[in-house]
């Protein structure tokens, strides 16, 4: 059988055109990973129906791990992710040498006190345990908490990034600070007498953020973003996903939606 030379430039031009459309169908694939919490939800129904319309694809993938999460969006394993605060992006950057950005703020629920022995927040009865997240830019939130509520001091050149309780400089209360992994506290809150637990991380497990016997101010250091390669931080994609949660419609979802009330809101939110 005798193959043409037109016939060649047909197939060429068959697998240049193939080629182009998996390319294209790529570049409007977005990947995305999640820890516990509500952020899927809050994407899945407030910005993927925006990102849906333009013509891309959205696939989602679960970690439990808040290293592996962020090496996955640096190795292009996933395009983004949600579940974390500046503050802990930083530390996890410095620790694998990687330089994921954040993109945009979402809505976040506080970190809050929460107890099943005590009902109303009184002085602590000395030496009573108090769980806190083994990572040092969560420890350093639970301290600041308890801090606002007089329990104990902390340095004023406490570094969040480096945190340990070496940095709390009065304790009168002569309270014990069990350093836990985050997604257990809340299995183990009726083990101590209080739990500093983590906003995403109480609401999964059905705490209601109002039950807290004291929330954490709202700071735009801890309002987690969506974090992207440093690379692509111009990227269309990316930009789509900052228009999906700029967009009225992600508003809307989220002020119409009571089981966002008590949230740490975006500065765009005003």
């Amino acid at each position: 059988m005798q193959i043409t030379s037109r016939g060649i430039i047909l197939a060429l031009t068959t697998a240049s055109l193939f080629i182009s459309a998996v390319q294209a169908a790529d570049q409007k694939k977005i990947r995305i990973g999640f820890n516990p919490g509500p952020y899927k939800e809050q994407f899945e129904k407030g910005v993927a129906p925006l990102l849906i319309r333009q013509g891309y694809t959205l696939e989602y993938k679960d970690f439990s791990d808040g290293i592996q999460v962020n090496d996955a969006v640096h190795r292009g394993t996933i395009d983004a992710n949600i579940m974390q605060h500046p503050v802990y992006l930083k530390s996890v950057n410095d620790r694998l040498g990687i330089d994921n950005v954040g993109i945009v703020q979402v809505p976040t629920p506080p970190m809050g006190l929460y107890s099943e022995r005590v009902k109303t927040l009184t002085q602590p009865a000395p030496g009573s345990t108090v769980s806190v997240p083994n990572q040092p830019s969560n420890e350093y939130r639970a301290a600041l908490l308890l801090q606002s509520i007089g329990w104990l001091k902390i340095s004023p050149s406490s570094d969040a990034a480096t945190f340990s309780q070496k940095n709390i400089t009065e304790n009168p209360y002569k309270i014990v600070l069990k350093e836990m992994d985050n997604a257990q506290q809340v299995r183990a809150l009726p083990d101590v007498d209080y739990g500093v637990i983590q906003g995403n991380f109480a609401v999964s497990s059905g705490i209601k953020l109002n039950s807290a016997l004291k929330l954490e101010a709202a700071t735009s250091q801890f309002i987690n973003v969506v974090t992207v390669a440093g690379k692509n931080k111009q990227a269309q994609f990316a930009r789509d996903i900052i228009a999906g949660y700029h967009s009225a419609e992600f508003k809307t979802y989220i002020t119409g939606n009571a089981q966002y009330s008590g949230y740490l809101l975006p500065d765009y939110f005003k």
